[in-house]
């Protein structure tokens, strides 16, 4: 369904919302197609119905990574966006230029229980903001087969030699893949690179600025090219599944729960996955974050949720940014709790964890808990992020192209994006 906002159309909706006499209304609503974000999306919206049952909504589905990104912007460009959708924080929120194709949500209720530190991430250049968070806070690091570790007593890595060190042991007295890659599903393929980054700050505080008015890139920086040069390093040891090309997130997921794998390097957002598909081997997995070089600075990259949005030519901007209310209540953590289990904190006041969480969310907490063990992810300190990260990691991941080469491309990429934004300096 295509919707057209019109001042009539719009006045009509706050007319009907506002003195409580609802038509029935259909939100369509776009997600992208993992399992636990479409069950916590069809948890949301049942809750949200059953509480105003004048609104029902029609889910449609769309792939992650790359061609998810140029669905967003399509259907934003051509007026064709779904009343809601969900989509990142952060860099590639910018690149939706956000103040043009939006919907703020600055006056909704319970605006003021969302992080503020989480708003910076979902701001036009206004200052307006743009989303609710629809998940955890994430971290991005390793999953790791506990049994496996336990039979040959490994113990966990604080630097990327200990990590390489212990995929050695695995590969040479088990059959077990050191490491499972998952290169069907293209954007799985960056998790070195980005998880990386806590190390990269360890090492340059200031690339962050640097990298925005393009005074430090990838490739003439060291601590920032380790990220593929540590792809490269892996792929050469021989430590991926046979089958990484074909294998797909899911398959992933499967590997390390299954011990198949040994480790998955993946967002903390699979906890939920884990929850669904292989529930009863929750406690064979834990968690731990991208080692660098030092193990005194050992800590972890944070990712900002996912968050949803609207566009700005809805029919029904007030039935949305009620929902959107909903959504940033306490009410809907537990709904998601329930749902898919506990991925990480959550970021909006009121939202408590349940006493018990599965072991793998315990191994990431600690990191939050403790000063100084987290950083943000470069795209939520900058707003450059090149789209074709995710085909040069494939390369260098597969043996195509060497770690150096792909960080200059990378760089080239970044560039073009950044001039595509107006940035000064490029």
């Amino acid at each position: 369904m295509t919707h057209r906002l019109t001042r009539t159309t719009a006045l009509a909706s706050v007319l009907a919302f506002s003195a409580g006499a609802l038509s029935a209304q259909q939100l369509t609503f776009l997600v992208d197609s993992s399992a636990d974000s479409v069950a916590v999306t069809e948890a949301l919206t049942a809750a949200y119905t059953e509480m105003n049952p004048d609104v029902t909504f029609s889910i449609e589905t769309r792939p992650g990574g790359g061609e998810g990104d140029n669905i967003i912007k399509t259907r934003l460009a051509t007026g064709e966006m779904p009343d809601l959708f969900i989509y990142n924080s952060g860099s590639l929120l910018q690149a939706l230029r956000p103040d043009r194709t939006l919907l703020p949500v600055d006056e909704i209720e319970n605006f003021g229980l969302i992080n503020e530190a989480y708003v910076s991430t979902v701001q036009g250049e206004s200052g307006a903001t743009y989303g609710v968070p629809y998940e955890t806070a994430q971290g991005g690091g390793i999953y790791y087969h506990k049994p496996t570790y336990e039979e040959l007593g490994l113990e966990i890595p604080t630097t990327w030699d200990e990590f390489m060190a212990n995929n050695a042991r695995i590969a040479e007295e088990t059959d077990v893949a050191p490491i499972a890659q998952t290169y069907r599903d293209t954007w799985t393929s960056q998790l070195f690179v980005l998880a990386d980054f806590y190390n990269v700050l360890q090492a340059e505080p200031d690339f962050p600025a640097q990298y925005t008015a393009n005074e430090a890139h990838y490739s003439d920086t060291p601590a920032a090219a380790n990220g593929f040069s540590r792809l490269q390093e892996a792929y050469e040891a021989g430590y991926f599944n046979e089958d990484f090309g074909a294998a797909t997130y899911n398959d992933g997921v499967a590997m390390v729960a299954t011990g198949e794998a040994a480790h998955y390097p993946m967002l903390t957002f699979a906890v939920g996955v884990f929850q669904q598909n292989h529930p009863d081997l929750m406690e064979d997995v834990g968690f731990f974050a991208q080692p660098g070089d030092d193990p005194e600075a050992n800590g972890l990259t944070v990712w900002m949720p996912t968050s949803l949005y609207a566009p700005a030519d809805t029919e029904y901007p007030e039935i949305v940014n009620d929902f959107r209310n909903f959504v940033a209540s306490p009410e809907a953590c537990d709904i998601i709790t329930d749902t898919i289990g506990v991925t990480g904190p959550y970021l909006i006041s009121g939202c408590d964890l349940p006493d018990e969480v599965p072991g793998m969310v315990a191994d990431l907490l600690p990191y939050f808990e403790e000063e100084g063990r987290t950083a943000p992810a470069l795209e939520f300190l900058s707003p450059v992020k090149g789209p074709a990260l995710e085909q040069l990691t494939v390369e260098v991941g597969s043996g195509i192209r060497d770690a150096a080469s792909a960080a200059e491309l990378y760089d080239q990429d970044v560039a073009k994006q950044a001039r595509q934004l107006g940035l000064e300096g490029w």
